[in-house]
């Protein structure tokens, strides 16, 4: 069937609480958080598989929190995969949910991870048009409470140059992580505070006096940090013009 042409994609960024989700029911209870990126719907059972990391805020936290996932009577099937201090990943199926079962009879479908925690999820979900966002709403509000935090007009465009600079995203996400705290936060604070403006808002006695160490200990984190992030940026640049 062929789409119209000038009607772009509509990405929406949710807040969604469920009350048949034993991810968020383990939320409300524990001290522990889920975030999921790979997942595979069964059509015939109407079960969803998903391999999902979950976060306690310390190990006994994790303990509780999955034991009662692992009992909770909307959980289908689970297998611990491994486990690091208070962090593991697990597989598991559970029903197919309401508010899935609306995303799907309207054609919607999932553009980026899902995050659980404190009893609510966050859903990135797409639509091919507008009207069909908007049906696909209508039927999640008679079974779900959500927020729309985000909407954004996507045209063929902006998410073909999304697709095609994947891996140069990846780089420089990896370039923020390799940075350290304290190279992060002097970063920051001197970007908000306008050390880079012209006329200079901030100082390196400024931000000294900010973390309580010398201005040559400021100046360091700051080359640093700026080596660090536009290495990446450096490298990268070649492929995005590619």
């Amino acid at each position: 069937m062929l789409r119209s042409e000038g009607r772009d994609m509509i990405s929406l960024e949710m807040d969604m609480v469920q009350y048949d989700c034993p991810y968020i029911d383990t939320t409300l209870d524990h001290d522990v958080s889920f975030l999921a990126k790979q997942w595979d719907f069964s059509t015939v059972d109407r079960e969803l598989e998903t391999r999902i990391m979950v976060k306690g805020d310390d190990g006994d936290a994790l303990d509780r929190g999955l034991s009662a996932l692992r009992n909770h009577e909307n959980m289908q099937s689970y297998e611990l995969l491994r486990r690091k201090g208070e962090v593991a990943l697990f597989r598991s199926r559970i029903d197919e949910t309401a508010a899935m079962h609306a995303i799907r009879e309207n054609d919607g479908y999932i553009t980026g991870p899902f995050r659980i925690r404190e009893g609510s999820e966050t859903w990135h979900v797409g639509f091919d048009t507008e009207d069909v966002a908007e049906g696909a709403l209508a039927e999640l509000e008679r079974h779900n409470d959500f927020s729309v935090e985000d909407r954004e007009s996507v045209d063929l465009e902006d998410y073909d140059d999304l697709l095609q600079n994947l891996g140069s995203a990846k780089q420089l996400l990896d370039g923020c992580r390799s940075l350290s705290t304290v190279e992060q936060e002097t970063l920051v604070s001197a970007v908000r505070d306008g050390y880079f403006e012209e006329p200079r808002d901030a100082t390196l006695s400024t931000l000294a006096d900010r973390f309580d160490v010398s201005k040559m200990a400021v100046s360091k984190n700051l080359r640093r940090s700026q080596r660090k992030l536009l290495g990446q940026i450096a490298g990268e640049l070649d492929a995005i013009d590619q």
